[in-house]
């Protein structure tokens, strides 16, 4: 299986906050097919050139490699299977490359099917967020088979500033949640130390500043400086979007017997957070008063 160079016919599922951006920088040298659930969220898109199909059938026949990025399991479920899913469409010696959060064990199971048809797939997720996917600065975590994870280079190296093969399918997942347990433990207890200082008193840049400058932090907490200091709604990491995250790897985690104290710890914290109105919103909203419940 050769790599996907310029002049590749792409199909991109699922264009959403992330998958919208991803598409976009896609549409530079490619044929870029594209669908989601609601059309308007792609208009954009279809002005600067993508071609609109109406089902991902359509569009994984339209296209030699086909990209999907869906909130969870469910809606990769309805995207791949039936009539008008990837699956009907995919044709032999297409690859399909999911960079959607969802269950090792069921992109595992995908990759079978996927596999049936002739085609080949791999997972990729990402980390970084919004603000990376618009820059191209992502790190993406592939699993599949090094044939698959060569194929596929050449076009995730035009979404992520590292690209890296993890091993078999599923593993790029499961590589993506154990980052995240690391990432959200980070950041809850960052903004936990916020709070308390600004409960008793203490201005929280002079917190910031003893977090990031005083002491040697890792670089998650340094980039949180503007939003420790001046919240706004839309910024960085959706709560809801790490809390998945944190179910996924405690799923994962206890079908194979494993306890993870701290995963659980950060899930009661979320949940915390989300109850208090901050779903939608960046983990600093612990701030808001979610973290007291």
């Amino acid at each position: 299986m050769r790599g996907r160079q310029l002049g590749t016919r792409i199909g991109f599922v699922g264009l959403g906050s992330m998958g919208r951006r991803l598409a976009g920088r896609l549409l530079y040298g490619n044929r870029v097919f594209g669908t989601n659930r609601t059309r308007s969220k792609a208009s954009e898109l279809i002005d600067r050139g993508l071609i609109w199909r109406d089902t991902p059938r359509e569009v994984a026949a339209a296209a030699d490699v086909v990209f999907s990025m869906v909130a969870d399991d469910g809606a990769l479920a309805a995207v791949t299977s039936g009539p008008d899913g990837i699956l009907a469409g995919l044709q032999p010696g297409a690859l399909y490359i999911d960079m959607s959060a969802v269950s090792p064990g069921a992109s595992r199971e995908l990759a079978g099917r996927v596999c049936a048809t002739g085609a080949t797939m791999v997972d990729a997720p990402v980390s970084g967020g919004v603000p990376a996917a618009e820059t191209g600065t992502l790190a993406i975590m592939v699993g599949g088979t090094e044939a698959g994870y060569r194929a596929a280079e050449a076009l995730l190296l035009r979404l992520g500033r590292t690209v890296t093969h993890v091993g078999g399918n599923g593993q790029g997942l499961l590589l993506d949640l154990a980052v995240n347990i690391s990432t959200a433990a980070q950041l809850v207890a960052f903004h936990e130390g916020v709070m308390l200082a600004a409960r008793g008193g203490i201005d929280p840049m002079v917190t910031v500043r003893a977090m990031t400058e005083f002491a040697t932090g890792p670089a998650i907490v340094k980039s949180r400086l503007p939003l420790a200091v001046d919240l706004h709604k839309h910024d960085g990491c959706d709560v809801a979007l790490m809390h998945k995250g944190i179910r996924l790897a405690l799923e994962t985690a206890h079908a194979s017997g494993l306890p993870l104290p701290v995963a659980g710890a950060i899930d009661r914290a979320l949940s915390r957070v989300k109850a208090g109105g901050c779903a939608h919103r960046d983990i600093a909203g612990l701030r808001g008063g979610a973290g007291r419940a």
